[in-house]
């Protein structure tokens, strides 16, 4: 199990200073889903869990070699088990930029008395959260608030995201799965006054959440409808990165992007993840192994 010592240590080399971009561009990597997990692969589905380790090296590799603000996860770092988090967090330790985390589902596959330590081994000091770089906004979502696995047994989420579950089902909706989850009401508010805020600096914002909202799929949080219609009334929202869908999926609607990054897990030795460049009103995606490069154009705030 993790130590007090090395959670402490690795909250500090994830926190590391950034390298910085050249002035008026921001560049920074996106992964999405290396779900690690000494397991052997599940051939179904097409994951191959124990490979992620040498895909992450891999990528944290060419990473390196790019001048980036930070690297983002848009989560499941891990598949199963608070043990995997001791194998696949040393090598985020050795990426020289700044490093940021989004929980996903299967990070809190974890024992029940753990679930409230996933965040803190992952350095963050909540599990929704925001920042700021080169005069953007990101904004960091937590689709597991309501949800049936991330509360603790008892928290009275737990029989809301039972009734959320239900409403979802009776409404007929795609995403109405036991594996995805919503925001709370404390979360919503919170999200609208950072929105308010940041257009109120005049920054332009760019969302980061595990799960997507658009465009319709499975996948999406059970209250994505809500979610993308209030940014869908911020003309200053610019862009919302995703995981969870490991196939990958874009959308725009609204001038808003919708990028659902490729999961790194699936395949026995194709990796997947992007280094992001966003400069005046071009945001250019440049992919790897199976994640697509996009040439985007970024409205106007």
């Amino acid at each position: 199990m993790l130590s007090r010592r090395s959670v402490l240590a690795g909250s500090a080399a994830l926190l590391a200073g950034p390298v910085r971009a050249a002035e008026g561009v921001l560049r920074f990597g996106v992964i999405a889903d290396p779900q690690y997990a000494d397991a052997a692969p599940n051939l179904k589905l097409g994951r191959y869990y124990a490979n992620s380790l040498d895909k992450m090296r891999a990528a944290v590799a060419t990473l390196n070699g790019e001048d980036l603000r930070f690297v983002v996860t848009l989560g499941d770092i891990i598949d199963r088990d608070a043990a995997s988090f001791e194998r696949i967090l040393p090598i985020y330790r050795t990426l020289r930029h700044e490093t940021r985390f989004v929980l996903g589902n299967h990070d809190l596959e974890v024992g029940p008395d753990q679930l409230g330590r996933v965040p803190g081994w992952l350095g963050m000091e909540r599990a929704h959260y925001d920042f700021a770089a080169a005069g953007l906004r990101f904004v960091v979502l937590d689709g597991n608030d309501v949800s049936l696995f991330a509360p603790p047994p008892g928290d009275p989420r737990r029989a809301l995201a039972e009734t959320r579950l239900a409403e979802a089902k009776a409404a007929g909706l795609a995403q109405a799965q036991r594996w995805n989850g919503s925001l709370g009401e404390a979360q919503m508010t919170w999200l609208e006054g950072v929105l308010a805020a940041a257009r109120a600096a005049g920054e332009r914002v760019i969302v980061l959440c595990h799960y997507p909202v658009a465009p319709e799929n499975p996948h999406n949080l059970w209250d994505a409808g809500r979610i993308a219609g209030l940014l869908a009334r911020q003309p200053h929202v610019v862009a919302y990165f995703n995981g969870h869908n490991h196939a990958g999926n874009y959308a725009q609607a609204d001038g808003i992007h919708y990028v659902n990054v490729h999961g790194m897990v699936d395949t026995p030795d194709t990796s997947a993840f992007a280094v992001v460049e966003i400069a005046g009103d071009r945001m250019e995606i440049r992919g790897f192994g199976r994640e697509p490069s996009r040439s985007l154009t970024l409205k106007a705030a």
